[in-house]
């Protein structure tokens, strides 16, 4: 097989590198899941590389490079981007989510990332790591921030968030910041960017009572969930567990209040913060 070029970094390189990949295994007459299977990955996973939604790991590429006689090519330019500004355990669900075409989320505990105010991720990061110097914060908000530019485009992704209720009533900074944090999500859904819902507390039991949870769809690249907790975090790929989270999502949205609801509420919790009344 003819060698390929080594890739320009400064453009989309997981893309290119992806579509090397999948120009590669065509050409020998592979399918996904006869790449996959010799490193114990699935056909969905070969084809989430091949789209630049998944990071490709070195002892990946390193096979690639012996499958398809590639001299190198893909171990090099794996290594070449696979730097991110991402903390390790989170890099590989932001660079999905800045390919997704819809992105659905329950958030449990806080304002997810992509709605967070400036103000508001200071006083996240700050509780994360107290002892962080000033430079280290600003460096994760303004990252943070940054990540919000994919709701620049009017349409795309559809975002469509469930918001627990502790997320509103827990008070993060103070009552000034809470409410520019509520009012910026009711501004997105006012202006018909976001769908938010808040499940609230009477709701009781719930389908996600152990945890956050994130669905990403893609144009050309099938599904992903992203589970977190403290300092980690896992990209999802098996069908069977895409449908179970997909119908806990389903779920949540039947459970929650309506968005019209929803949003009265939001911006009744932030009137309140600007009052100084205090919540439960």
């Amino acid at each position: 097989m003819a060698r390929p070029k080594d890739l320009d970094p400064s453009s989309n390189p997981r893309a290119l590198l992806g579509c090397e990949l999948r120009h590669a295994r065509e050409q020998a007459g592979l399918s996904q899941e006869a790449l996959g299977a010799p490193i114990f990955v699935s056909g969905s996973f070969i084809g989430q590389l091949e789209a630049g939604t998944r990071r490709m790991h070195l002892e990946y590429a390193k096979h690639f490079d012996a499958v398809f006689g590639t001299d190198g090519f893909f171990a090099r330019n794996c290594e070449a981007v696979s730097k991110s500004k991402y903390p390790d355990h989170f890099a590989e669900a932001a660079e999905a989510e800045a390919e997704a075409t819809a992105i659905r989320q329950y958030a449990a505990l806080l304002i997810p990332g992509l709605l967070q105010t400036k103000a508001y991720a200071e006083e996240v990061f700050r509780a994360y790591n107290p002892m962080a110097t000033d430079d280290m914060v600003d460096a994760l908000v303004t990252r943070r921030i940054e990540r919000a530019h994919i709701l620049d485009d009017p349409t795309t992704p559809l975002v469509w968030v469930v918001l627990d209720e502790t997320s509103l009533r827990r008070k993060v900074g103070d009552g000034t910041v809470m409410a520019e944090a509520l009012r910026h999500v009711a501004g997105l859904a006012r202006r018909h960017r976001i769908i938010v819902q808040v499940l609230p507390f009477e709701a009781g039991a719930h389908a996600a009572m152990d945890g956050a949870l994130k669905l990403m769809e893609f144009e050309d690249a099938p599904p992903l969930s992203f589970v977190d907790a403290p300092n980690m975090g896992k990209l999802i790929d098996d069908p069977a567990t895409l449908t179970r989270h997909m119908l806990t999502f389903s779920l949540l949205q039947g459970a929650a209040l309506s968005p019209k609801e929803s949003l009265a509420l939001l911006e009744s919790v932030a009137q309140d913060y600007e009052h100084g009344e205090q919540h439960p």
